[in-house]
């Protein structure tokens, strides 16, 4: 019978031992976290030789003449719990510039209006040390530029973005060490929430950093669809047998007044339709930065695009010339008066005497973040 009671006690001991050590495990863990942000913002276009009813406009969220336009209202909750190894992002967006980012969705296409406002929405779950799990739906990884005008430099879009991917909806696994990452995914075709389609997007990422300079090689792509995509009449990669997309981008800080980016990107698409085989499209970018003050920056971007099978873009050859003027109040308000020239290769710009191939506009818009 002692013995029996010894050991009742010697477990008991360990049962409260193990109590004492779980709750002073659980007091050393970090809260829940919740982060609150957002952003607004509005602007005024007007391009010069444009006729009546004209705007001259090709890329996306700028697309006004003469005329006061509001851009997105943003709100973003960011949530994490235990310790950061769940986590979740709804990132919703309001106004003309968020409908156009998720132009799939809406009473008219999909009959989900309300999929319109949601920019972003994942739960993320860390794996281990080095490896997040990502579920949801979330902006490309594709390209420069991204949806919020205060995270560019240059207001009006580049024709890279505007006809590339905007945002992708599946799964994703992201693996982290050091300055080294590697994204492998899998997703709906690209820019569509909610499909029927039996096509897959497989997506990658493998990026760097080396010191003040960051590089990222990207890709997106499917194949094999033998009746197209059936995703959406709307989507730029409805009806296609095939696509593959690989994407560049360097980032590099030069000193503390001078950084630079570059963006290079080229599309191969195959139509189901196409008699011709496959046809393709590509890009180049070059932004160039200059802050001689913490409160005033410049950036210069100069971009050239090639379609000369006509796959997707409305010349065969495009050229992009924009200077951005960037001023800073308080980190969160940004002025950002705008002067930019285009040019193609085919007369496809309005004028009040026909048609021609060049168009220059300005642009003011103002941003606030917080």
């Amino acid at each position: 019978m002692k013995r029996i009671c010894m050991v009742f006690v010697v477990m008991a001991q360990i049962i409260a031992s193990a109590a004492m050590a779980q709750n002073l495990t659980d007091s050393t863990k970090k809260a829940p976290t919740l982060k609150i942000s957002g952003s607004v913002d509005g602007y005024y276009r007007y391009n010069f030789n444009a006729p009546a009813g004209a705007t001259n406009n090709l890329t996306s969220f700028t697309n006004s003449q003469n005329s006061f336009e509001l851009g997105m209202a943003s709100l973003r909750f960011d949530a994490s719990a235990m310790d950061g190894k769940i986590s979740a992002t709804a990132d919703l967006g309001y106004g003309r510039r968020a409908e156009e980012f998720s132009y799939t969705d809406g009473g008219i296409t999909n009959g989900h209006s309300t999929l319109q406002s949601v920019k972003q929405l994942y739960v993320s779950f860390a794996a281990g040390r080095n490896i997040t799990l990502t579920l949801g739906k979330w902006a490309t990884h594709i390209g420069y530029e991204v949806l919020d005008p205060y995270v560019n430099r240059n207001y009006s879009m580049d024709y890279m973005f505007s006809y590339g991917p905007f945002s992708h909806t599946g799964f994703k696994a992201q693996y982290t060490k050091g300055h080294l990452g590697i994204m492998l995914g899998v997703a709906n075709p690209t820019d569509v929430v909610t499909t029927v389609s039996l096509v897959k997007t497989l997506l990658g990422q493998i990026s760097e950093s080396f010191g003040k300079t960051s590089l990222y090689l990207n890709y997106q792509g499917f194949w094999g669809a033998k009746n197209g995509t059936n995703a959406n009449p709307l989507v730029t990669y409805n009806n296609l047998k095939s696509l593959h997309q690989l994407d560049f981008v360097l980032t590099s800080t030069l000193c503390k007044q001078f950084s630079l980016g570059y963006n290079g990107t080229i599309q191969f698409r195959e139509d189901i339709n196409s008699t011709v085989g496959n046809k393709s499209w590509w890009g180049s970018a070059l932004y160039l930065n200059y802050d001689p003050t913490n409160m005033l920056g410049f950036t210069l971007r100069s971009e050239y695009v090639e379609d000369r099978k006509a796959s997707l873009l409305p010349a065969t050859k495009l050229t992009d010339l924009t200077l951005t003027l960037n001023y800073k109040l308080g980190g969160q308000f940004l002025l950002m008066p705008e002067l930019r020239y285009d040019h193609a290769a085919e007369d496809i710009f309005q004028a009040n005497s026909g048609t021609t191939n060049s168009t220059v506009s300005a642009l003011v818009a103002v941003v606030y973040h917080f």
